[in-house]
């Protein structure tokens, strides 16, 4: 307790009103001005009187009262349980004030209200000083002899005006510093010169602060240290950062306060002037719900004269009734109320309904605004704000007027009033200054129900709080209200919730590229929900490391221009991302890189490393820091990449351009340090001489490996857990992470305080349970799975809880949410360590794996953890169960320590993922030879998939099972061979485009196959079953086994057209078909794309492995940009061609009539092409194929864990997947 305590009701007794209702209060002058630290209460003495909550009200003057609010929003204060117990509250912030006012909410229900009240605090004594408006005081400090390097004024003042200048600080240098107040809000602002008009050169700092013309004292501090300007208002601060040119406390500065609004300033800290404060009654009443309302009298013998009505009133609610009332003889009536925030006046008589016009706007800003209705004369008047130029007028035939009564804001709710009807919403808000016929109403009258009645008002009192102020919205979400509520609008922003808190994008490349993304701009978040904004940065994902490009003001090779006045030449070296968002990238990375080069000719470089070095380069955090080592060699060895593999120019040197050479050379290199970057400047010395020419480039600065993302740990006890610093999350905490696990139940993440708590745990197998403590009794949210969560495969749980609700994310599934109570506990209070895969009773511990687990953004380093702890393993290896899928197009999942990867060996496309494509296109000399060994069969035999329930002595083994071709073409040749397969045995297999009918077999819907359009086929056999797929095509007809014996031939084509034919053929005689080879000798001009036969993917190994490969490349091969896969084009049709009839295919094998029997020894590819880049084909209607603009890549959003493709196992990327290959 504080040195003084002011007792009602000591020991027995106590106050205990007539009646028990809301419209009781206890009120107690203290005597004086008094600092209140704390309030008790106890019941009745020996009774069953007592409350069980209560509000607490406090003034300076006995009116104007204003209602204590714990966090901000909290009014009631929980009371007794009996009457003998005594409950104290210990004020979160002291209260000045003379009055204290107690208001019972509730009480014993088998009793009646009863209190015994006793309040803790120390006399206030404090210097005033008043202002009428038109008063000023001018402080002169006394002279300082040098400037100070920590200043501050500090102030306390009360206002009914919302504008108006508080201070006026000038200083020597010319600037000025000033303190005003506008709308309610106080500014800081600096501007150059002296005067207090306004200048273009003004600098708004600072605004902060709320619903200051409330006629209560509000404490304002200005604190200046060093550059750093902090400006405080009551329990709020914020602050800012001056340049050196706004700096204006020097030496010498004036202090002049003046005021054109009628207020007072309490303790001065540079001025000891003591005045009087006057104190200007206003009684204001606060509408605090749907049921308040106002009901007053009207004198009759005034309703013949017309009516006036005016009111003052603020709020946040756009609509809401003002008033309301009857006309004589109950003949109709008459509606002034707020609509879209501005008034409106709607009249009803005899069954017809008049809009008389409406007035203002925007009064729904928290202003206190006034309004007139007059009705006289025949003419009817509404004016709001005193705005006479923009009153709303009308001329009724009739009266405008009341003999009855006028309601305020609402109507009763009995069911059985017709007096006062309200089609509208109630008012919620404040009201001042009533007026009736010119005369002013007592509402201290109508609190003591003098004067009309009314229902759950709040008299002499104006309960408007600003919830947006400060604004719970964060990273620049606009925040705007209503009476109960407030709501923040996160476009733009790149965050999204309820409170702006949840970022939308990823926080690496790697997030994206495993999420299915190409390569492209997109947005980083690097602390996801931290104070770092998200960053625009290239992502390049060509390559098996996935790289964050950051770019710079000059990447290019760039010659010295020497000038004959400087002796070096400094470049410095601008980044796309700011230092807070460059630090945080390259801690996240595993490894970073950037390269430099310096070519040279007479112009060296370091000399030696005991010498000054010529030239160096600066880089790390910060400003960074002299380097003098160059691309590839160690930090402070002073040398260069050639000196390390020992082939400099000159042996006696360290780098090649020390050499002096009059012939070019070369310094060039990666620096891979990541403490020494980014390269920020760079400084070349040996520039002037004769002869010396010389160009430099520093390239982007790349970074690959998210550090975060494979953060695991394995908890294989319940009794294990790790343990962490508490979490700091007070208003706002997400918590994001992934787990798999063969349990039922574990806790994941606790964290306790000595009431509040939070925890997410795993409830059963298929529930995951979300519940925290705020202070308002438990608050749970659930999400449960369709399937069961412990079946060892990552699942992904996202939890946020801010101050208006609650949500939980599991996997793709939507997030469930639970708001939190209005006007409750907001703050959450943990004291406790935070323990994870545990809890502190080592009960319900969770068994598994957890890995990437963030906190606000903030990523755990559950490993190093778990290095040291017992009972916990560091890493969590199986993956693939996970992702495995993310492999497309027959791509292998390979198991890594702390990650996977896709093993593209067996399919005809490359990448991460195995989903780009490898294409070609050829010219009619070219062709793509693959030679098969004899060990080659049995892998192809496996990989074909093909099973049969044949007798194994029908195939050697060196025969083929089965087949499996795909492959991709584009062009407008025809005929043309694709494809072609022999053996040594003088079988063959052959894809063609023909317009021949001959020993047709399947006939193609497709038209026209050679339009110089993508089109995509599969051919297969197994046993005795022929599948082709083509786009757009569905044919299926019965083979004659007896045209075996002569040729054997499946083709697809149409009379006239070019079609696609796949042709197996068996003849006896050797050489080519005549018609085969005729065909074979025209060539093919055109593209291919992911050709694979089984498991070998001829173009593949011709274009990217072809020393290693059995491959013969003749005439060009390069790759081309001509495919794209047909999950862009319309659904493709299956043709299904069943070889069986009376005999079966077993019996033409051992006729020496196989199809494609025997050993295959030689795979030829004719075909021809025209070089360019292997990318995604951009498939047009237009079907043309253009270069694709460098845009940004709008992410999909994906729930799922970390990671999922948008590709199609089958069929590759969709259509907006473009990849290109530089």
């Amino acid at each position: 307790p504080s040195p003084l305590s002011f007792s009602l009701c000591p020991g027995a007794g106590g106050w205990s009103p007539l009646s028990s209702d809301r419209y009781q209060w206890l009120e107690v002058d203290l005597g004086g001005r008094t600092r209140i630290t704390a309030v008790a209460t106890q019941g009745r003495y020996g009774s069953s009187d007592w409350q069980t909550a209560y509000l607490l009200m406090f003034s300076d003057t006995g009116h104007n009262w204003k209602q204590y609010r714990q966090e901000g929003s909290i009014g009631a204060f929980a009371g007794n349980s009996n009457a003998d117990s005594v409950v104290q509250h210990k004020l979160q912030h002291q209260v000045i004030a003379r009055y204290v006012r107690l208001i019972p909410l509730n009480w014993n229900p088998n009793g009646r209200i009863g209190l015994r009240l006793e309040t803790y605090g120390c006399p206030y004594n404090s210097d005033v000083l008043s202002f009428n408006g038109q008063s000023s005081l001018l402080y002169r400090l006394t002279p300082r002899p040098r400037q100070m390097s920590s200043e501050s004024i500090s102030l306390k003042f009360k206002t009914l005006k919302n504008s108006g200048i508080l201070l006026h600080a000038e200083g020597q240098n010319g600037h000025s510093l000033t303190l005003e107040l506008e709308k309610g809000k106080l500014q800081l602002l600096i501007r150059k010169g002296t005067t207090l008009s306004f200048s273009p050169d003004i600098r708004y700092l600072v605004t902060l602060g709320s619903l200051l013309d409330d006629q209560h004292w509000h404490h304002v501090a200005v604190e200046h240290h060093s550059n750093h300007l902090k400006l405080t208002v009551d329990k709020n601060s914020l602050g800012t950062n001056l340049y050196s040119d706004m700096i204006i406390f020097y030496t010498h500065f004036s202090l002049f306060i003046s005021s054109p609004v009628s207020s007072s300033l309490l303790h001065l800290s540079q001025g000891n002037v003591t005045f009087s404060c006057s104190e200007p009654v206003f009684v204001a009443m606060t509408f605090t719900g749907p049921q308040s309302f106002l009901r007053l009298p009207r004198r009759i013998d005034q309703s013949s004269l017309g009516i006036s009505v005016g009111l003052q009133f603020r709020t946040w609610n756009k609509a809401g009734l003002l008033l309301t009332f009857e006309l004589p003889n109950r003949e109709g009536r008459v509606w002034l109320y707020l609509s879209k925030a501005r008034t409106h006046l709607q009249i009803h008589k005899s069954g017809r309904t008049y809009m008389c016009g409406s007035s203002g706007s925007a009064l729904n800003d928290g202003q206190w605004h006034s309004v007139d209705l007059i009705s006289a004369g025949g003419r009817l008047t509404i004016t709001v704000d005193g705005d006479e130029g923009a009153s709303a007028h009308a001329s009724p035939s009739f009266l405008i007027t009341t003999g009855g009564h006028i309601f305020f804001g609402g109507c009763p709710t009995e069911e059985n009033s017709q007096e006062c009807l309200n089609p509208f919403k109630a008012f919620q808000g404040c009201m001042r200054l009533l007026t009736v016929d010119n005369r002013p109403l007592d509402l201290i009258k109508v609190q003591q129900r003098l004067i009309g009645n009314y229902s759950h008002l709040q008299i002499d009192m104006c309960g408007i709080i600003d919830r947006c102020s400060p604004s719970h919205c964060e990273h620049g979400g606009s925040c705007s209200q209503s009476w109960s509520t407030f709501h923040c609008n996160c476009s733009g922003t790149g965050y999204s919730g309820a409170t702006c808190h949840s970022s939308i994008y990823e926080q690496s490349c790697e997030a994206y590229k495993h999420k299915g993304n190409i390569s492209g701009y997109y947005y980083i978040d690097v602390d996801s929900s931290g104070p770092i904004k998200p960053q625009l940065l290239y992502c390049n994902m060509t390559e098996d490391n996935t790289w964050m490009v950051i770019h710079h003001n000059n990447t290019d090779l760039t010659r010295v221009q020497p000038s004959p006045e400087v002796n070096q030449h400094v470049v410095h070296f601008e980044y796309a991302s700011d230092e807070e968002q460059l630090a945080a990238i390259i801690s996240l990375s595993e490894h970073c890189e950037q390269e430099i080069a310096y070519h040279c000719r007479k112009s060296r470089l370091l000399t030696s490393p005991e010498g000054s070095p010529l030239s160096w380069w600066v880089g790390g955090p910060g400003v960074g820091q002299m380097h003098t080592h160059w691309g590839g060699a160690p930090p402070g060895s002073q040398q260069c990449a050639c000196s390390l593999q020992d082939n400099c120019v000159d042996s006696r040197y360290h780098c090649n351009c020390d050499a002096d050479s009059n012939e070019w050379t070369n310094d060039s290199g990666l620096l891979t340090h990541k403490e020494t970057l980014p390269v920020r400047s760079l400084v070349l010395g040996d520039i002037q001489r004769h002869g010396s020419e010389s160009t430099y480039k520093v390239g982007p600065l790349r970074c690959h490996g998210d550090k975060n993302v494979w953060n695991a740990a394995f908890f294989d006890k319940e009794t294990s857990y790790l343990h962490f610093p508490t979490l700091h999350g007070e208003l706002s905490a997400d918590i994001s992470f992934l787990f798999k696990t063969t349990s039922s139940s574990g806790v994941f993440l606790e964290n306790l305080g000595i009431k509040d708590f939070i925890r997410i745990e795993l409830n059963s197998s298929n529930e995951v349970l979300f519940s925290f403590d705020v202070g308002n009794g438990p608050l749970e949210v659930s999400v449960k799975a369709g399937s069961p969560l412990n079946d060892n495969r990552w699942h992904r749980i996202q939890a946020e809880r801010n101050v208006k609700e609650a949500s939980l994310r599991l996997d793709e599934l939507p997030a469930v949410t639970q708001e939190a109570p209005a006007d409750g506990h907001i703050h959450l209070q943990l004291n406790s360590q935070l323990f994870i895969g545990g809890t502190a009773s080592r009960q319900k511990g969770f068994r598994g794996c957890i890995r990437s687990l963030q906190l606000n953004g903030v990523t755990l380093d559950l490993e190093e953890r778990a290095k040291i702890t017992p009972g916990v393993q560091a890493g969590c290896p199986g993956h693939c169960s996970s992702y495995g899928s993310l492999c497309q197009n027959q791509g292998r999942c390979v198991e890594r320590p702390t990650s996977f990867s896709c093993d593209c060996s067996s399919s005809a496309y490359t990448g991460p993922f195995c989903n780009k494509e490898v294409s070609a296109s050829f010219k009619s000399e070219t062709s793509v030879t693959y030679a098969f060994k004899e060990q080659m069969v049995n892998e192809l035999n496996r990989s074909s998939s093909a099973s049969s329930s044949f007798p194994s002595s029908i195939y050697s083994d060196i025969t083929l099972k089965a087949e499996n071709v795909s492959l991709s073409f584009r062009t407008s040749q025809s005929p043309a061979l694709l494809l072609y397969v022999s053996s040594y045995h003088r079988e063959y297999f052959a894809v063609l485009l023909s317009n021949s009918k001959d020993a047709e077999i399947l006939r193609s819907k497709v038209k026209n196959l050679a339009d110089r359009q993508l089109h995509v086929v599969t051919i297969s056999r197994l046993a005795d079953v022929v599948s082709v797929q083509v786009i757009h095509t569905c044919k299926q007809k019965a083979l004659d086994p007896s045209s075996y014996k002569v040729i054997t031939i499946l083709t697809v084509h149409f009379i006239k057209h070019h079609s696609l034919c796949a042709c197996l053929f068996s003849i006896d005689s050797e050489g080519l078909d005549p018609d085969l080879a005729q065909i074979a000798s025209l060539g093919f001009t055109g593209c291919l794309s992911a050709v694979l036969f089984n498991s070998i993917s001829p173009l593949k190994a011709a274009l990217l492995h072809p020393k290693t490969s059995p491959v013969t490349v003749t005439g060009p091969l390069i790759q081309s940009i001509c495919g794209f896969t047909s999950a862009n084009l319309s659904h493709a049709t299956e043709t299904t061609h069943h070889l069986s009839g009376k005999r079966p295919l077993v019996n033409a094998i051992r006729s020496d009539s196989a199809l494609i029997g025997g050993v295959i020894a030689v795979v030829i590819f004719v075909t021809v092409s025209a070089l360019a880049i292997m990318a995604r084909f951009l498939y047009r209607r237009k079907c043309t194929c253009q270069r694709q603009e460098v845009k940004t890549v709008k992410p999909e959003d994906n729930p799922e864990l970390p990671f999922r493709s948008r590709i199609t196992s089958q069929n590759g990327p969709t259509e907006n997947q473009k990849e290109y290959f530089i």
